[in-house]
């Protein structure tokens, strides 16, 4: 008798416990979804990053390698994932922007997702090979416009950075490229170093060792201000082409609906890793730079996604732009 009064005791306390009892975020491991191939650079952000974050958070951050279509196929793993913080993604320019309006995949970037707070940002870099004649970004137009033929321009797929940011400079100045896709960075750079190809836009911590070796000119950075670590490259508005800065951002998100603690308790986990001296040194050796610690909130990395969205989006459509 005692015994079954104990019982219905326990279960009579058990159904008066408040819901908020319920165990504290984190208490399992994290995903970390990181959505291009392992050793490339957003996979390097993502464990840096990831690793750090372990150890404000007491609990694992998995990385979870689901590449392609554009960064598309792994950010849907998320856009499915139970909205409770334990999927999380890396997000950037490709995968968030340009991605999504090339392959439509089956959710909304801007509506499905919560932004947990940016990580880096990094400069595309413009270069020619090393023996074009011209060596600025106002000869290296000359120099296509007087062209026959239009220009090779190595991209890295549809729809991405490069690919785009070449429809809006070419209808301003009115050079002609004739674009080479290519599946990642290093075949074309391959082509590139081999002078098989013109030009191309990349990341330019994957760009700077071929031009300090003299095997590729640097014409400008696609970007606001000037690489520290490259201080002589000017930006493209230095060069004479103002309003074609393109800042690759990395950052990371969550699926929309997950508590605002759980995002609040992942932000503070990011802005404690990015003040972190060693992760500092780390991200500056692969050409990464931190973004101001009034940009690390959920606020600013939304809306600069949305910034760029509204920015590029327009492009994409009018260049139509479609996946291979």
């Amino acid at each position: 008798m005692i015994a079954r009064r104990l019982v219905l005791a326990l279960l009579a306390a058990l159904a008066l416990a408040p819901a908020g009892a319920a165990e504290p975020y984190p208490s399992r491991p994290i995903t970390l979804v990181v959505p291009f191939p392992a050793g490339g650079p957003t996979d390097a952000l993502g464990r840096l990053v990831g690793e750090r974050m372990t150890r404000s958070l007491g609990q694992s951050v998995v990385i979870d390698n689901a590449s392609g279509a554009g960064g598309t196929v792994g950010t849907a793993k998320v856009a499915r994932a139970a909205a409770d913080g334990y999927t999380i993604c890396v997000g950037q320019l490709n995968s968030h922007v340009f991605g999504p309006a090339v392959y439509a995949p089956p959710y909304d970037v801007l509506g499905d997702f919560e932004p947990i707070g940016m990580i880096s940002i990094s400069a595309l870099m413009m270069v020619g090979r090393a023996d074009l004649p011209a060596n600025t970004l106002a000869a290296v137009t000359a120099w296509m416009k007087a062209k026959a033929e239009p220009a090779t321009f190595a991209t890295v797929g549809s729809g991405s950075p490069a690919h785009v940011w070449t429809f809006g400079f070419a209808n301003a100045t009115g050079v002609r490229f004739q674009l080479i896709p290519y599946r990642g960075a290093a075949p074309a750079i391959q082509d590139m170093l081999a002078g098989r190809i013109d030009l191309t836009a990349l990341e330019a911590s994957n760009l700077l060792p071929h031009v300090q070796a003299g095997k590729m000119k640097a014409y400008a950075l696609l970007s606001a201000k000037r690489w520290p670590i490259a201080p002589d490259i000017p930006t493209m508005a230095e060069a004479g082409f103002p309003g074609y800065e393109m800042p690759f951002w990395t950052g990371l998100f969550v699926r929309k609906g997950a508590p605002a603690e759980t995002i609040a308790r992942l932000n503070a986990a990011l802005v404690e890793a990015l003040a972190d001296p060693a992760l500092q040194k780390r991200l500056a050796e692969i050409g990464q730079e931190l973004p101001p610690p009034a940009e690390r909130t959920p606020q600013a990395l939304g809306a600069r996604h949305r910034a760029d969205a509204e920015k590029w989006w327009p492009m994409i459509k009018a260049a139509n732009i479609k996946a291979e």
